[in-house]
């Protein structure tokens, strides 16, 4: 069913809900947004209560505050409260005060969201990508309790291990390490845009094969240095004029990485962020020569800049 058809057929908070999902991964699909959402609940259903509290919440929130309604439709003000869910389930056992915490930073992820578009739409500031979710991640963290690292499970080094780890690496930026979850996030990607499921896909091999040359093949295969890659990819590929970009976010994602873990913060999607921030500073001095050097054009033949 085409997703122009699903909308049509879907209520605006569930359209708005579901596209959050998908915006995770950069897109606006809410066929994607329930993939994502199902590869939740079918792989780590105790992570989805969160989910939906901190998705939930960054829409209310987004409503009662006035908030653009196109931008609420696009699930703009609930991907970041879907994450922060994610995170909080994952490292604080369920009690009566959980469930306000994800609440409330839902809430004010969205509030973070809001400012970051004004900012980015009136100075062309940098795109928020994940910002608020890892600000709030990394301040949340501090208050959790350090548990003791799981041994990683032994697994062989075999071509469907390294398949299932690319998959991985997709699931793994929403927290999951099951190859049944990246599947059903690459499929949602195909359904919104198959080029930028190509370049996720490509971005999660880059960054497991470097974890293979770097003799971490534990990590490797859980798809723990994948995501990164993958989301650059995914973020980059948006440039459709230039090409090469998309491979400079993977590269500079992967060398990124390290560096948040020696710094002592959890690497959540920082790296891509940076990455992508970092490049997006490197071509704007491209862009400028380039529109100085163009010849004059009308607004209707002007290329749209990303």
């Amino acid at each position: 069913m085409p997703a122009h058809h699903f909308n049509t057929h879907c209520p605006d908070w569930a359209e708005a809900l579901l596209n959050g999902f998908s915006q995770i991964f950069l897109q606006r699909n809410p066929l994607c947004g329930l993939l994502c959402l199902l590869a939740i609940l079918f792989t780590a259903p105790n992570l989805l209560g969160g989910a939906l509290l901190g998705g939930v919440a960054g829409l209310l929130t987004a409503q009662r505050r006035g908030y653009a309604k196109a931008d609420r439709q696009a699930g703009l003000y609930s991907y970041n409260g879907v994450l922060i869910g994610l995170l909080l389930s994952l490292h604080f056992s369920w009690s009566a005060l959980l469930a306000p915490l994800i609440l409330a930073s839902g809430g004010l992820s969205a509030m973070l969201t809001e400012q970051w578009l004004k900012r980015t739409r009136e100075q062309r500031f940098l795109p928020a990508y994940t910002a608020p979710f890892v600000l709030l991640g990394w301040l949340l963290l501090s208050f959790a309790a350090p548990s003791e690292a799981a041994p990683a499970p032994i697994l062989e080094l075999s071509t469907l291990n390294l398949v299932a780890g690319v998959f991985k690496g997709l699931g793994q930026v929403v927290f999951l390490d099951a190859p049944l979850a990246g599947i059903l996030i690459a499929s949602g990607l195909l359904l919104a845009d198959q080029r930028a499921a190509g370049w996720a896909l490509l971005g999660s091999a880059v960054g497991l094969l470097c974890a293979l040359w770097l003799h971490d093949a534990p990590a490797a295969l859980l798809g723990q240095h994948g995501y990164n890659p993958a989301l650059a990819a995914l973020a980059l590929s948006q440039q459709r004029q230039q090409s090469w970009l998309p491979l400079l976010g993977i590269g500079l994602a992967i060398l990124l990485t390290p560096l948040f873990a020696a710094a002592g913060l959890a690497p959540l999607t920082a790296p891509f962020i940076l990455a992508c921030w970092l490049l997006r500073i490197g071509i704007r001095p491209l862009r400028r020569t380039h529109d100085e050097r163009a010849p004059c054009q009308t607004p209707e033949n002007h290329p749209r800049l990303r």
